[in-house]
């Protein structure tokens, strides 16, 4: 018997698979319905880890699926290759991006090959290619005519180690979202500007069609980061220099307990305060340098400064200081609040710290005797933040708060000082970045034109290669050639812009470059686009919530506008994969996590081996910076693709945590060993042809029948949300019946060309039904069945549900409606035959005996009574 020497199947299938390039996708094909299968965009890191692993497999599995399933499947490869890790590696190895990115590209293009995963190579695309950033600038034009790209002076989240902006979404715990130990602080920097905010809406209303489809908790935390709220905006007069100041809230009706406003540092009218207030501005200043996610972070003490300077309530005409505080953001209403710090818990937190009034304008109800609780200020120790009924409000007490909320919203308006509105936590996106590595703006500047875009058909603006990687300030500032341009309008001398955009604009609509990733005359044709559209099935981290998916569900919404698609929204339905865990060895003595050769293992206790030292042994996310990442080309090289991808499959349902697992992985190379000396084993077994059911014997239906209940239960945990370790754990139980059926019959001798056809049978459906898992296993045993061609190519099986029922039923005996038995028949048993069969049980004779039968009730399959006297 051979032995199952991974090595040699998978090279030779992978082989075969090229040379007759099987995965190449129309984008029609006659009588069969399309399916676009999808995993997120990778950044070419240059080596994969088992989090890709585990994605892509995923992806692969449902591609095979659902093209054994009959549909036309889509299942494209591409790199999300601009970004700053390419340029840092430029700075430090004097190597050029493009060199260090199509390096890595090939490196991991051969890493996925050799787990043997059904991309569409053809399609192949990478966003540092300028046949793919042309049209980033291409479409960036579009959007500029439309109004929806404009460039602005403003407070930008700065890190100070990418020398660049970043997003308010790639903050992360008031770090940059690439350097965890980074301080985000805010610079004054003119910007580009996506107006992401035109679409708040219709991306809140488009969550409507995405239910059921998308994990509840992505929707949510993009609802969120929307943050759609009604409320009112209220003027109030400045008593220093008359102006207004605008606030926005969404609690109105405590703006009679309004003892102080604060306005953000960022605030227009700082400056004109620090110019009469000069000693403030050293408290200021420290305020807009701390990042904005530290500024707000619940439980935070919160810093001001009084500014010397009050406002007018325009409800009880009372004056009130007006201060700076480093909680108020310009990024979120007007930059200005109405503080009632009996009301609102950051309020009172404020006013405590600087000895500021309170004064209470909502009483609680007392739920159970439904009368008004008076409040005290001087008793309370947190803010009243629920409604209830107005007081010390003058005309407005005795109301309850929703009625307030309506009667001072009016009362303002007949004022003409204040207005019912809507507040958005979404702010417009900021696409400049101040790097080499991106799309340049195809934006230029002419004394006389003033700001234009490049013509179409100069486009791409391609980056200089004459540029300079010090690892200070933004390369493209070194290239004069690229710098001094000619405008388009006038032919006159210009300037080009030297930002490029954020790396989030190519991933934004990479899955339509997919499509028709060849053309030259536009991005992608409309008709084909609309042929796959939406994604059937997009997977990918849960971290790209309100980064990645918000920016494509809005590029989508746009290009649409732009008259390029009929859809609506880009991808149907979304699987959220959960990560990678491993265990983490930390050494205090060395302030190191160690590496798992570096650890022991001695009872229950594990050791660093050099010092001895005994570790704590955590499970975390699999990381370069905690030493336990697994590295899948060694897996492949020990145990074979086929049992990485059946481990990552196996061991955990797609959207939960995986848990690395030596054993587990031994565990299934075992099983794969198990499945290849099956087969090679039962060669004499094996004999094609039609089954006549007729002349199958009890053993032959229960193989049969546990066959059927299989590809039932298989085919059910795959439609049913990707449950793959059910649909391997049913393969693996029809496994132990077939290998028991094999040694118990067929090795008996006693046997019809029936029972060979059966097994042979079983065996074909199985290994088809294994295949989407382990592929390249799979069409080896194929072909070693006599079989011929792919099973990528091969129909799924299907069930038939009379067959997955035994023939054999128990139907219950009763005397005088209590149980005395059972029988064992065949369905389809005579009612005589059963009449016959439960007299004779000798449990019913006794309970009969010297009594008559007054009748028996026979209900065929289920229940046999007979009444006695």
């Amino acid at each position: 018997m051979r032995e199952y020497d991974f090595k040699s199947i998978e090279s030779k299938w992978q082989e075969k698979w090229k040379q007759d390039n099987i995965f190449k996708s129309d984008n029609k094909v006659e009588g069969k319905e399309n399916y676009y299968v999808l995993e997120m965009l990778p950044y070419p890191s240059g080596k994969l880890h088992m989090g890709h692993v585990r994605n892509y497999t995923i992806g692969d599995v449902i591609a095979r699926y659902k093209k054994m399933k009959g549909y036309n499947v889509l299942h494209p490869m591409g790199w999300d290759s601009f970004g700053l890790p390419a340029e840092n590696a430029a700075i430090q190895n004097g190597a050029h991006p493009a060199v260090w990115t199509k390096s890595n590209i090939e490196n991991m293009t051969t890493q996925l090959k050799s787990l043997g995963f059904s991309y569409d190579w053809d399609r192949e695309i990478a966003s540092y290619r300028d046949d793919y950033y042309r049209w980033n600038q291409w479409i960036f034009k579009r959007m500029y005519e439309k109004g929806l790209v404009y460039k602005k002076k403003s407070s930008v989240n700065w890190c100070p180690d990418c020398q660049t902006v970043l997003a308010n979404e790639q903050v992360e715990d008031g770090k940059c979202w690439r350097h965890s130990k980074t301080d985000v602080i805010q610079k004054e920097l003119e910007q580009w500007y996506f107006k992401i905010t035109n679409y708040a809406d219709e991306l809140l209303e488009g969550h409507k069609e995405l239910k059921g489809g998308w994990p509840e908790k992505v929707i949510t935390m993009q609802k969120n980061w929307i943050g759609k709220s009604y409320g009112t905006e209220v003027n109030f007069k400045v008593v220093e220099n008359g102006e207004d100041l605008s606030v926005f809230t969404t609690r109105v009706d405590t703006l009679c307990g309004v003892t102080y406003c604060v306005i953000a540092p960022e605030h227009p009218m700082v400056n004109e305060i620090i110019k009469s207030n000069p000693s403030i501005k050293e408290a200021v200043s420290a305020m807009t340098t701390e990042d904005v996610i530290n500024r707000t972070a619940e439980g935070k003490e919160k810093n001001g400064v009084f500014t010397g300077w009050h406002v007018i309530n325009p409800a009880n005409n009372e004056k009130v200081q007006l201060w700076i505080g480093d909680y108020v953001l310009m990024g979120y209403g007007t930059g200005a609040v109405m503080a009632v710090p009996c009301h609102d818990e950051r309020d009172l937190m404020f006013a405590k710290k600087y000895d500021l009034p309170l004064r209470v304008v909502i009483n609680p109800v007392n739920k159970k005797t439904k009368e008004e609780v008076i409040l005290k200020e001087d008793e309370m120790t947190e803010a009243f933040t629920d409604y209830g009924i107005i007081t010390n409000s003058g005309e407005f007490n005795g109301l309850s708060s929703k009625e307030a909320l309506v009667k001072i919203a009016e009362y303002l308006e007949e004022k003409k000082c204040g207005k019912r509105t809507i507040n958005y936590r979404l702010k417009d996106w900021g696409v400049s970045r101040q790097r080499y590595w991106g799309t340049p703006i195809p934006a230029l500047y002419c004394e006389k034109c003033g700001t234009v875009m490049e013509k179409d058909e100069n486009l791409p603006v391609k980056l200089p290669g004459d540029v300079i990687f010090s690892g200070n300030g933004n390369p493209i500032e070194t290239s004069e050639e690229f710098k001094n341009a000619v405008c388009p309008e006038c032919g006159g001398k210009a300037k080009r812009e030297t930002d490029t955009m954020d790396t989030f604009v190519d991933s934004s609509w990479y899955f339509l470059r997919y499509c028709d990733p060849k053309n030259t005359d536009l991005p992608f044709d409309k008709d084909i686009a609309d042929g796959w559209f939406p994604v059937d099935q997009y997977i990918g981290g849960v971290e790209h919530a309100v980064m990645h998916l918000l920016y494509a569900r809005f590029f989508h919404k746009v290009l649409r506008d732009l008259g390029l698609l009929s859809t609506n929204e880009p991808f149907k339905r979304l699987l959220t994969q959960g990560m990678v865990l491993g265990p983490s060895y930390f050494s205090a003595n060395e302030n190191r996590y160690l590496y798992s050769e570096e650890v022991e293992i001695s009872g229950d206790k594990v050791l660093a081996k050099t010092t001895g030292e005994e570790l704590v042994v955590k499970v975390e996310k699999m990381s370069k910076s905690k030493n336990n990442g697994v590295d899948p080309e060694n897996i492949v090289a020990t145990y074979g693709a086929d049992t990485a991808r059946l481990f990552t499959m196996f061991a955990s349902p797609p959207e939960k945590e995986l848990e690395w697992n030596e054993n587990g992985l031994a565990g299934s190379y075992r099983f794969l060993n198990r499945v290849w000396r099956m087969v090679s084993e039962s060669k004499a077994f094996f004999e094609a042809g039609s089954i006549n059911l007729e002349n199958l014997n009890k053993a032959d239906k229960a193989i049969l029948r546990k066959l059927h209940q299989t590809i039932k239960k298989v085919t059910e945990s795959i439609e049913n949300d990707y449950h793959f370790n059910t649909s391997i754990a049913s393969n693996m139980e029809l496994i132990n019946e077939l290998q028991d059926y094999k040694v118990n019959v067929l090795e008996k001798g006693d046997i019809t060309s029936e029972s060979k056809k059966l097994f042979t049978e079983a065996v074909n459906k199985m290994v088809i039904m294994l295949s989407p898992f382990v592929p390249h296993i799979c069409d080896e045993l194929w072909s070693e069945l006599g079989n011929e061609g792919f099973l990528f190519e091969e129909k799924w099986p299907e069930h038939v549900e009379e067959l997955t029922v035994s023939d054999e039923v128990s139907i219950a005996v009763q005397v005088n409606g209590k149980v005395r038995g059972a029988v064992q028949v065949t369905r389809g048993t005579s009612k005589d035959e059963l009449e016959k069969m439960a007299l004779e049980m000798e449990n019913v004779k006794k309970h009969i005996q010297d009594k008559n039968i007054v009748k028996m009730i026979i209900i065929p399959e289920k229940i046999v009574n007979i009444v006695v006297k």
